[in-house]
């Protein structure tokens, strides 16, 4: 599990942080044929993950006591109430997670499905998202949230997600998609450092932009401010 304050700019320190997700009829939650609270479920998540089981039995009286009209009877009294039927595995396919509050861009790719619980924490999901990382994080995008972001009450910029979906993102070639993908899998496997990924990035993103060489020096003036 990630807090907001774990996530760096392309990637994140993990604080030994968990977090225990347990949705309806676990770990049989793939059978429809369960359509209530099933004890041929919960006699398999005692034998299947013992320490978690044992670890949900000390609160079993307060998690018994939840939604009287559907605990123990739709669900089991271990299962979380709402689980995200329909979305859940979404939080375990690669994506790109950031915080809200931030000074400087810090949008890292999450290969490992980690979650994230935090309400000023955020991810996001879709097609060519390694392209769209180095964007979120380039000098550009930096330069033009400043201009459309909002920020806290003492100035630090807070990367929200309906000001984020007003940032231009320009489309590359299939060349250039190719290209930037070797350099961000050479990054991925530690032959390219993040200083010289993000020049890699940031030139790509002058290039795709045709921005002028005084267009660039503006820019990168307004990252030392």
């Amino acid at each position: 599990m990630l807090r907001g304050r774990d996530i760096k700019r392309y990637g994140y320190d993990w604080a030994g942080q968990w977090l225990i997700y347990i949705p309806w009829h676990f770990p049989y939650q793939f059978d429809e044929s369960i359509t209530g609270a099933s004890e041929k479920a919960e006699k398999a998540f005692k034998e299947q993950y013992p320490a978690v089981y044992n670890h949900m039995l000390e609160y079993k009286e307060p998690l018994s006591k939840r939604n009287k009209a559907e605990t123990g009877i739709r669900y089991e009294w271990y299962a979380m109430q709402r689980w995200g039927a329909k979305y859940w595995e979404d939080f375990s396919k690669p994506k790109i997670i950031w915080g809200e509050i931030s000074d400087k861009s810090k949008f890292a790719f999450d290969f490992f499905g980690e979650y994230i619980p935090e309400a000023t924490s955020f991810y996001m999901k879709g097609e060519c998202i390694e392209y769209l990382l180095s964007a979120l994080n380039s000098s550009v995008s930096e330069w033009l949230f400043s201009k459309v972001g909002t920020t806290t009450g003492v100035g630090t910029i807070r990367w929200k997600k309906y000001t984020i979906e007003q940032l231009i993102v320009a489309k590359l070639s299939t060349e250039q998609l190719n290209t930037h993908l070797a350099a961000f899998n050479d990054l991925k496997v530690g032959k390219m450092s993040i200083t010289d990924f993000e020049c890699f990035s940031n030139k790509l993103m002058y290039d795709v932009y045709k921005l002028t060489s005084d267009e660039i020096q503006y820019i990168e003036n307004q990252q030392t401010v």
